[in-house]
Parts: structure tokens; C-alpha cells; sequence
């Protein structure tokens, strides 16, 4: 049975008690006693998405046994996966990529839409964005012709898109990074962290300054290859004897996690965060850290926020880097 989550008359927590409800509330009915699978694992550097993954299969855990079938966009195997689940459900990982800017993972979803036709897929909660109408055609056609696709959403928005667009079941439902184990904030060492974007989301530009303060800036795309090489090499040895599909996935839960601790380790630096990356709002609202919004270039972060986490009291939204500077000293006095 899963856990009973209890509210608080804290903000924050009873914030972060409903969310987890809400999770579970949505997902847990489509949850069946057949094998499963849950496909697209991050396997690339972005904390945000391992957190995502971590909070995904601590939900199962919770929920339902193991999946039986794991993997990446570059290990994926159907044929692998249709021995493992027969015609069990098809879990896809939740994120920011259902759309046009990332497009090798919705080419990955369209065609696993096309080879498993009315085969149960649930598309775990994504923001979307689309930059063309062909695009959205594209997928709209894959989503009729397939038959069985869920789609859930992280935002308004993104849910008021899919209803109009989209011929499947929508429902809204929050990050699944929110079902993460319990985070330990770290001693900070600056007054200021500023995670900041470096990819095409970037919405902000220039440098931040605060006089007379301490300040780190920085993202999280950068990793150390050594320090991956040794997790994947200690998977290796430490699941010696597992079945492949058993060691893949305690191979990508450590590589998960190994993102994830430099993560926290990065934002705990901070006094006070400044970040327009959405899992930067997100950990730091799950550290309790005072932190600071700003949003990407397609309103991710505002549209999240609107959805879920208005209520919480350590968090202010700005709209310019000069705002964000001023808020981040209010809150850090």
C-alpha cells in the first residue's frame, strides 16, 4: 500500500502534500497488474531530468512492482521491450519535450505511437511547445491513428493546448520530480547562487551583481566524466549477477542520482537561489532554499508556477534580471 501523505498547516509542506496527492490521485488508476515499461530515460547531464526519473520510479515503487522493461533513446529496443511487456502499459518519462525543440525525443514517441498501435501509452506530465502547425498535425495524427495515448500536463496552458490539438485523454498533473525522496540541504558557501540557462531556452541576458556579496553563477549542463565513468563502473560490479534488464535499471537509478547530488550540491552553495531553469525552482523548493524565478523563452517556469506553487513563501517571481537581483537581497536579509 502506498504511503499516506498527511498535510501541514505549513504552506510549503502542505504545498508539497498536495502535489504528491495530486500525483498519485491521477496516476495511480492507470496502474494495472500487467508488466510495464518506462522508456526515455535522461541519460545526459541535466539534473532536472534525473530528478524527474527519480521521483518516477519512486512513484512505482510506491505504487506498483518494478517496471519490467527500461531504457534510453539510444538503447531502446522494441522487440526487447515487447518480450518483457507483452501488451502492458508504455510509460514515457515526463519533462520539457513534448513539441519542437527537443525533437529526437517526440520522433521517439511518434514512432513508438506508430509500431504499437492501441497498446496503452501514458505520456508521464510534460510541458509542450510547438513552434510550427505541422508539427502539431504531425503528432495529432499519430495520437488518432494510435488510439490509446494519455497525455498528461504540468500547466494550464500546456493542457488547454493538448484539448484543442489533440484527440486522447489530457489531464493535468504535476512534476513527477515532486515525488522524489526526501532532500538534505547542504551548508551554503555564497550568498548568492544564480543558475541560470545556457542552452536555446535562455530568456536572460547579462551579468548579476550585488555588491558586497558573495556570488556564484553557474548551470548544470557540465559534468565530471570521471565521476560518471566510476558510477557506471560501480554499477557494474555491484549488479553482478542480475538479470540485463535488472542491472540497466539500477545502473540509470545511480546515474539519476549522481546528477542529482551535484544538483543539490549546487543550489545549497546559495544563500538564496536565483534560476530560470524549472527543476531549479523545483529542488530548491524541495531544500526549502529562498529562491528567485525567472523564466525561460517559452514562459515554462510562470506557467508551472501559476499551476502548482504560487502559494510557496520562500519563493518571488521576476520578469528582468534587475528585479530578480532586488528580490534575491530582499530575501536574503
Amino acid at each position: 500500500m502506498p504511503e499516506q501523505l498527511t498535510l501541514s498547516n505549513d504552506p510549503a509542506t502542505a504545498t508539497l502534500d498536495h502535489l504528491r496527492q495530486e500525483i498519485s490521485d491521477k496516476i495511480e488508476p492507470m496502474i494495472d497488474e500487467l508488466p510495464y515499461a518506462l522508456l526515455d530515460f535522461p541519460d545526459h547531464s541535466n539534473v532536472g531530468d534525473s530528478a524527474i526519473w527519480l521521483g518516477e520510479k519512486r512513484f512505482f515503487k510506491e505504487h506498483a512492482q518494478s517496471p519490467s522493461y527500461v531504457s534510453s533513446l539510444k538503447s531502446h529496443v522494441s522487440n526487447q521491450m515487447e518480450q518483457a511487456i507483452g501488451g502492458g502499459t508504455i510509460f514515457l518519462h515526463g519533462g520539457g519535450n513534448f513539441g519542437t525543440i527537443w525533437k529526437s525525443h517526440q520522433d521517439f514517441r511518434i514512432d513508438l505511437m506508430g509500431r504499437f498501435p492501441g497498446q496503452k501509452i501514458i505520456q508521464l506530465p510534460q510541458s509542450i511547445y510547438f513552434d510550427n502547425y505541422d508539427a502539431v498535425d504531425e503528432t495529432a495524427r499519430a495520437i488518432e491513428k494510435h488510439g490509446s495515448f494519455t497525455l498528461l500536463v504540468r500547466d494550464q496552458r500546456s493542457y488547454e493546448f493538448a484539448r484543442c490539438h489533440f484527440q486522447c485523454e489530457v489531464s493535468l498533473c504535476p512534476d513527477m520530480a515532486f515525488y522524489m525522496e526526501p532532500l538534505e540541504r547542504q551548508d551554503p558557501v555564497h550568498d548568492f547562487y544564480y543558475l541560470m540557462r545556457t542552452d536555446f531556452e535562455r530568456s536572460v541576458m547579462g551579468k548579476a551583481s550585488h555588491p558586497g556579496h558573495s556570488v556564484e553563477i553557474g548551470d548544470w549542463l557540465t559534468e565530471d566524466k570521471l565521476q560518471m565513468k566510476m558510477a557506471s563502473a560501480a554499477s557494474k560490479l555491484m549488479d553482478f549477477g542480475q538479470s540485463p534488464d535488472t542491472a540497466r535499471a539500477m545502473k540509470y537509478d545511480r546515474l539519476a542520482q549522481t546528477r542529482l547530488n551535484r544538483g543539490v550540491g549546487l543550489l545549497s552553495s546559495g544563500r538564496v537561489v536565483v534560476t530560470d531553469r524549472l527543476h531549479g525552482h523545483i529542488i530548491s523548493t524541495l531544500l526549502a532554499i529562498p529562491h528567485v524565478t525567472l523564466d525561460n523563452s517559452y514562459g515554462k517556469l510562470q506557467n508551472f508556477i501559476q499551476a502548482w506553487t504560487s502559494e510557496i513563501p520562500f519563493m518571488r517571481t521576476a520578469d528582468t534580471l534587475e528585479e530578480a537581483q532586488d528580490l534575491a537581497e530582499g530575501l536574503l536579509s
